[in-house]
C-alpha cells in the first residue's frame, strides 16, 4: 500500500479480507449473527437478499440495501476505514462532475485525516459512521456501540460543526438484529449495499478498466454503490463511471434523497 499506518490500517486490512469473503454468500454464526451477502445483479438483473436470511430483519430495522428499483437512480457510497492517497482525487472527480456521495469514516480516519473530513463536508457529501474502531459489533456491548458511534459523531462535529449523523455501515458487514436494534436506538440508519467487488486489497489491484468493468456490469435502477476509498483503480475508473453510468440515463443522489428502500 502507498502509506502504512500501523495498527489502523492492518485492522482494517483484516477486517475487509472478512466483509469481502461475504459479498457473494452469507454466513449466519450463532446467535443470529450475519455477514451481509447478496446474490448479485447480472445483465440488468436486480440483486437480492431473498435468500440470505436476514431480508425481515432488515426491512423491521429500516436497514438500506438498495433504493427505489422503479427509478434509475445511484448513491454512491465510500469506505474510509484509512487513506491510501487517493480521497482527494476523488474527491476532486464528484466535484468535477458535480456528483454527491457519503463518506462512512472511523476514529483512526478522523485523526489521521482531518483535513479530508473537513473537505468532504465543505463540498455537500455526507458523512457517515463507521465506528471508532471498525469492530465486529456483535462481539460487543451495546453500551459499547453506543460509546463506538457516539465518538465518531462528537469527531466530525467537532471537525465540521455538523452535528447531523444518521447513517452507519456496520463494520466488516456484520450484524445481528441487537447490533441494528443498539444503532437505531442511538438515531442511525445501517446501511449496506446491492453493488460491490473485490476492491479492498491495494496489492491486488487489477486497473481502472476491471473497476469500471466491476461496477457498470452490475448497475440497476436503485443501487447503493460501495467502494474502498484505498483501491487506485476505483480513483482512475470514477469519472468514467459516473459519465457512462449518467449516458445509460442514470442520476446519482445523495443517500438522504433516497424515499423508498426495496429488498
Amino acid at each position: 500500500m502507498t502509506k502504512r499506518y500501523a495498527a489502523g490500517a492492518g485492522a482494517f486490512l483484516i477486517a475487509a479480507i472478512v466483509l469481502f469473503a461475504s459479498i457473494g454468500a452469507v454466513s449466519a454464526a450463532p446467535g443470529g449473527t450475519f455477514h451481509f451477502g447478496f446474490k448479485k445483479s447480472v445483465k440488468g438483473a436486480l440483486p437480492s437478499i431473498r435468500e440470505e436470511g436476514f431480508q425481515s430483519l432488515l426491512q423491521k430495522q429500516d436497514a438500506i440495501f438498495l433504493g427505489d428499483t422503479a427509478k434509475k437512480e445511484l448513491y454512491l457510497t465510500f469506505d474510509n476505514g484509512y487513506e491510501n492517497g487517493y480521497t482527494a482525487g476523488i474527491l476532486d472527480v464528484l466535484k468535477e462532475k458535480q456528483t454527491p456521495a457519503i463518506f462512512f469514516v472511523t476514529g483512526h480516519y478522523i485523526k489521521d485525516q482531518p483535513e479530508l473530513v473537513k473537505r468532504m463536508a465543505a463540498e455537500g457529501h455526507l458523512i457517515g459512521n463507521h465506528s471508532w474502531s471498525h469492530p465486529d459489533m456483535s462481539t460487543i456491548t451495546s453500551e459499547q456501540i453506543a460509546n463506538e458511534l457516539a465518538r465518531v459523531k462528537r469527531g466530525v462535529t467537532e471537525l465540521t460543526g455538523q452535528e447531523e449523523m444518521n447513517y452507519l455501515r456496520p463494520p466488516r458487514g456484520i450484524f445481528s438484529e441487537r447490533v441494528l436494534t443498539a444503532s437505531r436506538e442511538q438515531g442511525y440508519i445501517s446501511v449496506f449495499w446491492s453493488v460491490a467487488y473485490k476492491d479492498w486489497d491495494t496489492k491486488a489491484q487489477r486497473g481502472w478498466k476491471h473497476a469500471y468493468d466491476s461496477v457498470m456490469s452490475q448497475l440497476h435502477p436503485g443501487a447503493v454503490i460501495l467502494l474502498h476509498t484505498v483501491s487506485e483503480d476505483n480513483a482512475k475508473a470514477l469519472g468514467k463511471i459516473i459519465d457512462d453510468a449518467r449516458v445509460q440515463g442514470y442520476t446519482f443522489k445523495r443517500l438522504d434523497q433516497l424515499a423508498a428502500k426495496s429488498y
